[in-house]
């Protein structure tokens, strides 16, 4: 199993998504990605906001984690969400890091109607409502990957 640490960045209601498209799909993701060897998660995330959105990021508390199986072409992975802060910068898409078609502030009530990876929309607006943290979701379904 993989782990793929994310950033949850939200700025007057608004979370910072990735838009990519897959076959026919679109696809909203949060930014972060895969770690280096020997890196910290934090640091993960703050190495692919920058390399990919050119933006200085503070990663805080985690905010919550499950996973999504994979097959045979896919490994498991597990999501780890960390609250953060931009700090400097103006996310803009770094086209030679990244194959993301678009950078954008979707507002939060849009999340659970949108196709995300991981797909946690629902999950991060009752965290929002309930203010828990370091929550585990167990399996998260990503049925557009079948």
């Amino acid at each position: 199993m993989r782990c793929r640490p994310a950033l949850v960045l939200i700025e007057n209601n608004h979370l910072l998504v990735m838009k990519y498209q897959y076959g026919d799909h679109f696809i909203y993701n949060l930014p972060g990605g895969n770690p280096d060897p020997g890196e910290l998660l934090s640091e993960t995330i703050a190495r692919e906001c920058m390399e990919e959105l050119g933006i200085d990021v503070e990663v805080g508390e985690m905010l919550v984690m499950g996973q999504v199986s994979g097959s045979e072409q896919r490994d498991d992975v597990l999501h780890i969400l960390f609250e953060g802060e931009l700090l400097a910068g103006i996310p803009e898409l770094q086209a030679d890091e990244t194959s993301a078609m678009e950078v954008l502030w979707m507002p939060i009530e849009q999340i659970a109607h949108v196709t995300m990876y991981p797909n946690v929309g629902e999950n991060l607006l009752d965290l929002l409502l309930t203010q828990q943290k370091g929550k585990y979701i167990g399996t998260i379904q990503q049925p557009w990957l079948a």
